[in-house]
């Protein structure tokens, strides 16, 4: 099966490329490098150093025997992505190669406007792609939970059965998104619907949970095949940037009551999602929705867990309420349901702690790296 990543160098895109080794898979990706680009702009770095996408092809044959066949380009430049199509020929389009961060998009006016543009266009570009050259690839778009909002009842996997003045209809569940990005990822929604509708497309679209975790590997022979950390307020997840803060004694710094409810998933329980949905793709003109998560926890729990592992490795860690920097319910019901991917046989991991352990195991030896860029620990970006 050939598979081609979008966004191969990203947090996701190349901890997938690592997870699909095997003789199953020929692996093919297109970045343009723009996550390097963002978090420089945060003054900020990976925790754990990441190596080059020629050295990291180089060591990927070397550990794995096999090939990553990799193009450099941006997928909103649509003459480009043609052409990958039409010489890849995929039968599956993984799709992370969008902005990922709610705060970077609500920086100022360019940044709201470069955002919905960059996800939008690059997803309606990647839907006439295929339209044109591999109509029956299944695309695996990335969404988020946060399209959702914080509605006073349950949420279901992407559609909800209603009844009004005496009829019955099976409709979208109401977005109720909280950034430009949240936004950018409802629209894609929308769209993603009427092609499948439309043209025929198959499309499985993963509202994601906030996943944490790191891909390392103590042997060095994997030292280049890492995926990337991020700890800075645009693009550091919020248990990533916990351990991060830890690690240096800095106060792991929850904003607002931390009493938020959110889902929440270790990163290799993102990897056997994603892999579960590439083995069980939807029918011809298929728009499915699958809600991808293990747990839902507060900020707070989460908190509380990363100071108690610290604490089991004989570090003193504190607590440090701040202002939040969002507009945002610090007590709401949230009941979101995850059927779709445990019918495909996800088995969650519900306790975190043992994979908190393992992720703060893996960034100590990289300490120097958090503490060289501890200034950008606190929020400044704020809506």
């Amino acid at each position: 099966m050939k598979i081609l990543i979008l966004g191969i160098d990203g947090y996701l895109g190349w901890s997938l490329a690592c997870a699909l080794v095997g003789e199953t898979y020929e692996i093919h990706g297109v970045d343009s490098f723009f996550r390097r680009k963002w978090v420089k702009e945060m003054n900020s770095v990976s925790a754990v150093p990441i190596a080059s996408m020629n050295e990291r092809q180089k060591q990927f044959k070397q550990v794995f025997n096999q090939n990553i066949h990799f193009y450099k380009g941006d997928i909103c430049q649509y003459d480009f992505l043609c052409r990958v199509m039409r010489e890849v020929r995929p039968d599956t389009i993984v799709h992370f190669a969008q902005c990922p961060s709610a705060p970077y998009s609500m920086i100022s006016q360019q940044k709201s406007a470069w955002v919905q543009t960059n996800n939008l266009i690059g997803t309606l570009n990647l839907v006439y792609a295929v339209k044109e050259y591999v109509p029956d690839a299944h695309i695996i778009k990335l969404g988020t939970m946060g399209e959702y909002g914080t509605p006073n009842i349950d949420i279901p996997e992407g559609f909800f059965e209603i009844e009004y003045k005496g009829r019955k209809d099976k409709l979208p569940f109401p977005r109720q998104a909280n950034s430009w990005y949240h936004l950018s990822k409802v629209h894609d929604s929308n769209n993603l619907q009427f092609a499948c509708r439309n043209y025929g497309i198959r499309c499985t679209d993963i509202m994601q949970g906030v996943v944490f975790g790191a891909t390392g590997n103590p042997d060095k022979r994997h030292a280049k095949l890492q995926t990337r950390l991020d700890f800075d307020q645009a693009f550091g997840t919020v248990i990533n940037r916990f351990c991060c803060e830890s690690i240096i004694s800095h106060a792991i710094t929850v904003y607002g009551d931390g009493t938020q409810l959110r889902s929440f998933l270790p990163l290799k329980d993102c990897m056997q999602c994603i892999e579960l949905v590439i083995k069980n793709p939807p029918a011809a003109a298929e728009y499915r929705v699958v809600n991808q998560f293990a747990n839902v926890y507060s900020i707070n729990y989460l908190a509380d867990k990363v100071a108690a592992v610290c604490k089991q490795m004989d570090m003193d860690v504190e607590i440090q309420k701040l202002n939040n920097p969002r507009k945002e319910a610090s007590t709401h019901y949230y009941n979101p349901q995850n059927q779709n991917l445990k019918s495909l046989g996800y088995h969650p991991t519900t306790d975190f702690q043992e994979e908190i352990a393992h992720l703060i195991q893996q960034i100590l030896p990289f300490r120097k790296n958090v503490l060289l860029h501890k200034d950008i620990l606190r929020p400044t970006i704020k809506w």
